[in-house]
């Protein structure tokens, strides 16, 4: 039996837009020593990161993992795009951990929210 208690499940919130957000979509490799690790640092930072708004995850049983980071403004996302320990982040996931990846950032114009009753 596993100590692993699931966190709930619970998507970021609506923001009132206009917002942006990088939608960062990756197959991984086989080889992923160190990896949760470096995740777990790299989500620890982000959030220093004056008008980030949060982060959603995703992955398949298929390998496909998908990540959505939301900011205030363009200057915060280009502060963690650029910020050292995520760039070094950055180069081991391609050296290591990415079999490919995509990367789209976009501004959010509309925003909405639901939740059942």
């Amino acid at each position: 039996m596993s100590d692993h208690v699931e966190a709930p499940v619970t998507p970021v919130e609506a923001y009132e837009p206009p917002y942006y957000v990088a939608v960062f979509t990756t197959v991984r490799t086989e080889d992923q020593s160190d990896y949760s690790e470096t995740n777990a640092r790299m989500e620890e930072l982000v959030k220093d990161i004056p008008g980030y708004l949060g982060m959603d995850h995703a992955q398949t049983p298929g390998g496909l993992g998908i990540t959505v980071s939301y900011f205030r403004d363009a200057d915060g996302l280009e502060e963690w795009r650029t910020h050292p320990e995520h760039r070094a982040a950055q180069q081991r996931g391609r050296a290591q951990w990415y079999e490919r990846y995509t990367l789209h950032v976009a501004k959010v114009e509309h925003s909405s929210t639901f939740e059942k009753a």
